[in-house]
């Protein structure tokens, strides 16, 4: 670390969660072929992970909560649109961009959860529909995931700050001019 100063942004709530879930996800997505016992525990945990992050995001610490880094549609627009011609703001937490990927992550995880449990189920055991949503559905949550991680690697580019250093450490760099607490 260099020698400006720091400031915690992730609790360890949140950077547990992260990882947890990051380890839940793959481990589903590689035993959706093979063991379905583990693949349904990965999944188990992963609706989990998902039901705690939704909780720690209305009663958590300040950076944690939904109120901190949810934005309208137009501010996340207008954010990517600065994006695109390099002109952003750093934010302290989530961007607006952060912020609708972890809405649109904890939707469509909940999603592909619940529908592998469905499908488990007496009442939707092997019903076509059910199988078929949750394949589209883990389908779109790797694409999320593909793209989460695109935007983590071009904020810390463009940013110059280590941002998965961030969620192991909880650490930031802290507000400078410009910045967005």
């Amino acid at each position: 670390m260099d020698a400006r100063p720091w400031v915690r942004v992730w609790d360890i709530v949140v950077r547990v969660f992260h990882w947890m879930l990051v380890a839940a996800f793959t481990v589903a997505w590689l035993t959706r072929h093979g063991s379905e016992d583990i693949h349904h525990l990965a999944g188990y945990a992963a609706f989990g992970l998902v039901s705690l992050r939704v909780i720690w995001g209305i009663v958590g610490t300040p950076y944690a909560r939904f109120t901190q880094f949810t934005r309208s549609p137009r501010t996340v627009v207008g954010y990517l649109r600065d994006v695109a011609i390099g002109r952003e703001a750093r934010f302290i937490g989530h961007n607006p961009a952060g912020g609708a990927m972890v809405l649109a992550l904890l939707f469509t995880m909940a999603t592909t959860a619940a529908t592998g449990w469905l499908s488990t189920t007496d009442q939707f055991w092997g019903v076509e529909w059910v199988s078929r949503f949750h394949e589209f559905s883990a389908k779109l949550l790797l694409l999320l995931v593909l793209g989460h991680l695109a935007g983590v690697a071009l904020a810390s580019f463009r940013h110059r700050e280590n941002l998965v250093w961030g969620m192991l450490s909880g650490m930031k760099r802290a507000a400078e001019e410009g910045d967005i607490e």
